[in-house]
């Protein structure tokens, strides 16, 4: 005859089961948590460097813009029809300026150069295995990239215009004083 377990004996040993499981899946938990803790530390460090690192970026963005902005307004003031006296001290007051303003060329640059570095090691998101969150970031990052190159380009197209309208202005002032003393003699 076989020895059954006895009923008690048989609830004992999976009580005694459970105590064990529930202890190995508390440590094993415990263990996830403080990973978990970790992660979200290291994650929470990481996203506080990066939207700091993004309004280091937006800032030098509104820069660009700004000087865009103002690059532009300039062109308009130096293109409009105006007095010749007023049109002779504008030049002159906005060829003062441009020396000064040399630095939008090499600072559009080096944002070419960043977006460019960035745009090589970006991570491509072509694959089916993206989310539909990762793709449209992706393609964000793409469209805002885009956009900063038009800027940059814009601002060095721009103070070149300005410098040749000045230039050109320059040019046919002093043409008009030798036109002037031909004249008189």
């Amino acid at each position: 005859m076989v020895n059954a377990p006895r009923p008690k004996e048989k609830h004992l040993e999976s009580m005694d089961f459970i105590k064990r499981f529930s202890s190995s899946l508390s440590q094993e938990t415990k263990g996830r948590q403080s990973i978990n803790q970790s992660h979200t530390q290291t994650s929470n460090k990481e996203r506080k460097k990066r939207s700091s690192r993004d309004r280091e970026m937006a800032l030098q963005w509104m820069i660009l813009t700004y000087v865009v902005a103002a690059e532009a307004a300039l062109a308009l003031l130096l293109t409009l029809p105006s007095p010749k006296l007023l049109k002779n001290r504008l030049v002159s007051l906005i060829s003062l300026i441009l020396q000064p303003a040399l630095f939008i060329v090499p600072f559009a640059g080096f944002q070419l150069l960043d977006i460019y570095w960035k745009n090589e090691h970006r991570l491509s998101c072509n694959s089916e295995i993206c989310t539909a969150a990762e793709r449209d970031r992706y393609e964000k990052s793409v469209f805002k990239a885009q956009r900063n190159v038009i800027l940059c380009t814009t601002a060095c197209l721009l103070y070149w215009c300005i410098y040749r309208i000045c230039k050109y202005h320059k040019e046919i002032e002093n043409l008009e004083e030798v036109e002037k003393r031909y004249k008189n003699e």
